[in-house]
């Protein structure tokens, strides 16, 4: 089992930055694919930013391409999502969860981005 606990997030004006963390626990997440979704009110669940277990090679929704920016550090077992150039449409609560060899299996609880215009 794999516990995710995300943080980082708040209310920042638009044009802003945020680093959101992901920490995990109960086994290491080296093996794991891990990903970044988001999901806005009213809306679905969508596909932000995944980054696979060697680092070198990560996957990209256009939304976000060239603003948002993922990163991990297996000795930390955490993963990081750097968010810049925020945008009012990048309000949504942030989840973490991590790729097993067919499904994103574990999640974490989420937590907020709220950008202000």
């Amino acid at each position: 089992q794999v516990q995710l606990v995300e943080s980082g997030g708040g209310l920042v004006q638009a044009g802003g930055s945020l680093r959101l963390s992901c920490a995990a626990s109960g086994r290491t997440i080296s093996s794991f694919t891990m990903g970044w979704f988001r999901q806005a009110p009213g809306k679905e669940r969508e596909f932000v930013v995944a980054i696979g277990w060697t680092s070198g090679s990560t996957f990209t929704a256009d939304s976000v391409k060239g603003r948002f920016i993922i990163s991990r550090d297996n000795a930390k077992n955490t993963v990081y999502l750097q968010m810049n150039s925020l945008k009012p449409e990048d309000t949504a609560v942030y989840y973490c969860a991590a790729r097993d060899l067919t499904e994103y299996r574990y999640w974490g609880q989420g937590t907020q981005v709220t950008v202000s215009s």
